[in-house]
């Protein structure tokens, strides 16, 4: 521990030594692949029934889409404080429906049900959000895809046991909008999640969604490891390096597949090896899925594939639990997250939704108060990025919707998987996150979460559950 804190210090001197140096546009590395690079990660080929087929994306992966290309999400049962939503596993039955909610349930205690919902003239039933993804009459069961009965009478696929859906917000193939595996916020409500093939990996290793692209951890969740120290097909990790790095075992039965291979340590003993690579987990990890060994010199977290870059003024700073991404001047940005307590759990953190949830948090109702607490982040219109998971979009700061062409006031500002980031009023300098869980429920439910890059201690944007479903 001793030498992580060494590590950790002088990375942090290395990174505060001036302004100018916390200010330099975010590198590549550690956090993005190049849109050159053709790393991505390999799945296994499961039994679909027809019309459905797999799509490669940047943040999720591999997953299941429809044959015009709409990705495929479940909305699996969850408990809230006072009550559950979602979709029953196994149940053969859908809850998402054409029932238009106008209260409150108080399952999110300790607020009581009954309160009015906002714009109720306006509001969607779930099945308008979430549109099934229907079966034809004659359909049989293939594989993990079965059969569950709608309200009303229609087939709908279910795969791994709970129906699924497309997402009203996904408008091109590859659009992943409607939920993300790669976010993980304790009390944000039962939301919904993309699924897909399982991956290619060892029964002794598994994949874990972050915000910066696919990680191997090992069954017990620990994060794995590769070495500039080895050659190719060859682990030069000896004596003391095993004092610290222990080799992920490879069965006597292991076989070469795809990225797979297997290195032969000692007699009878196999080590696996990704893209040529051992790999290694750590022996003093004390928490699953870490970075912080990745920061050893010549060591790396090792991923499937990355998330391509952000804008390229951004920049990536020092804070106080992690790292995070940033503005130009350095100034922390911020993603609004928001689910509302109706049955149907409605998702109220984009444009479209209702502003009032974002507009009580930040400023009272008060719009110009919002601007000054959480102001948008500005973007040159026509501004672009690597990453399609960036955007520019028009918004009006006056009410927070899309703005009208050529609306007046109207702002260009960047937005992350069609959501706008914000900075916050309250942080001084380059590595403040002050607005960091500014909220309710820690800002889970409602409220502002730091882009987290990394977050080593606290499990925040980034913290994820070994027992997360996956």
């Amino acid at each position: 521990m001793q030498l992580q804190t060494m590590i950790r210090g002088l990375l942090g001197a290395a990174l505060l030594t001036s302004v100018a140096a916390l200010v330099q546009a975010a590198p590549q590395e550690p956090y993005w692949q190049s849109k050159e690079s053709q790393d991505k990660e390999a799945y296994l080929k499961v039994p679909m029934p027809p019309g459905i087929q797999i799509v490669e994306t940047e943040l999720e992966g591999p997953v299941f889409a429809t044959a015009e290309g709409k990705t495929i999400y479940n909305w699996a049962m969850g408990g809230l404080r006072s009550g559950q939503a979602g979709d029953r596993r196994n149940s053969g039955e859908a809850t998402c429906d054409d029932t238009i909610y106008t209260e409150t349930t108080g399952f999110m205690s300790p607020y009581p049900g009954g309160f009015t919902l906002p714009e109720i003239d306006k509001r969607k039933s779930c099945e308008q959000l979430w549109p099934p993804v229907l079966a034809p009459a004659d359909a049989k069961p293939v594989g993990k895809w079965t059969l569950a009965k709608r309200t009303n009478g229609q087939s709908q696929w279910a795969y791994d046991g709970y129906p699924v859906y497309t997402s009203d917000r996904d408008r091109k193939k590859g659009d992943v909008l409607g939920g993300s595996n790669a976010v993980s916020a304790g009390a944000v409500g039962v939301v919904r999640n993309p699924i897909g093939p399982p991956a290619d990996v060892p029964p002794e290793l598994a994949v874990l969604s972050f915000r910066t692209g696919r990680m191997l951890i090992d069954h017990k969740g620990y994060s794995v490891y590769s070495s500039d120290a080895d050659e190719p097909g060859k682990s030069n990790c000896v004596d003391e390096c095993l004092e610290n790095w222990k080799p992920v075992l490879a069965p006597q039965t292991a076989k070469v597949s795809g990225d797979w291979s297997v290195i032969e340590r000692t007699s009878g003993v196999k080590q696996w090896a990704y893209r040529g690579k051992a790999l290694y987990t750590y022996q003093q990890d004390v928490r699953t899925r870490s970075f912080l060994d990745g920061d050893m010199p010549g060591w790396h977290n090792v991923f499937t594939q990355r998330a391509l870059s952000p804008p390229a003024e951004f920049t990536v700073q020092d804070s106080r639990i992690g790292q995070v991404l940033a503005d130009a001047n350095g100034k922390t940005l911020y993603t609004y997250q928001c689910n509302d307590d109706a049955k149907d759990q409605q998702s109220c953190d984009h444009p479209d939704a209702p502003q009032a949830y974002r507009m009580a948090i930040c400023g009272g109702f008060d719009p110009k108060v919002c601007q000054e607490t959480f102001p948008y982040v500005p973007a040159k219109a026509g501004a672009k990025a690597d990453s399609p998971l960036w955007t520019v979009i028009s918004i009006d700061p006056n009410t927070g919707r899309l703005a009208e062409a050529g609306q007046p006031g109207a702002m260009q500002v960047w937005a992350y998987r069609e959501r706008p980031v914000y900075t916050y009023g309250g942080d001084k300098q380059p590595g403040d996150a002050e607005g960091d869980n500014f909220g309710e429920f820690n800002g889970a439910r409602n409220g502002f979460r730091a882009y987290w890059l990394r977050d080593d201690f606290h499990g925040n944007a980034l913290g994820r559950a070994t027992s997360d479903r996956r």
